[in-house]
């Protein structure tokens, strides 16, 4: 069963991944990733990246990406936390976790579900330069071929 949330407030890796584990026998691998700001974008000092969404819509795809996760990875369960609102460079932006009875299969779970959420989740990211000049961000060709190799 997949966990979802959208939320302004940091998480904690600890917490999350105890929630996901517990009273679990049946995982032996758990694949996680975590997202943060950067502060650095092209050779330009970011003050902050903003993100905004849709409640219902953004839950529902992420809900549906996180059960495809769950049947083509044959996952024990899965975490996906994004956060939205105004964060600073360093903080946390996003946490993956996907738990199997094996290794690989919660690896390749991880990196589906980033791919995705890098490329298709209904977020929309501005960002905030020390300038003070911002623009809206668009999935990068690198995020776009990462996801391609799942495609099928």
């Amino acid at each position: 069963m997949a966990r979802i949330r959208v939320q302004e407030a940091d998480f904690d890796l600890g917490a999350e991944t105890a929630a996901l584990l517990a009273g679990r026998a049946d995982i032996g691998g758990l694949g996680a990733f975590i997202g943060t700001v950067r502060g650095d974008v092209g050779g330009r000092a970011l003050a902050a990246l903003h993100l905004e969404h849709y409640p219902a819509m953004t839950e529902a795809a992420m809900a549906a990406i996180a059960a495809e996760a769950e049947r083509r990875f044959a996952l024990a369960g899965c975490t996906l936390i994004h956060r939205v609102g105004r964060l600073v460079p360093g903080a946390q932006i996003v946490l993956v976790l996907a738990a199997s009875a094996h290794r690989q299969a919660a690896l390749d779970a991880s990196s589906f579900l980033i791919d995705w959420l890098k490329t298709d989740a209904p977020f929309w990211k501005r960002e905030e330069f020390t300038d003070g000049e911002s623009r809206w961000v668009e999935a990068r060709d690198s995020d776009t071929a990462a996801k391609a190799r799942w495609a099928g």
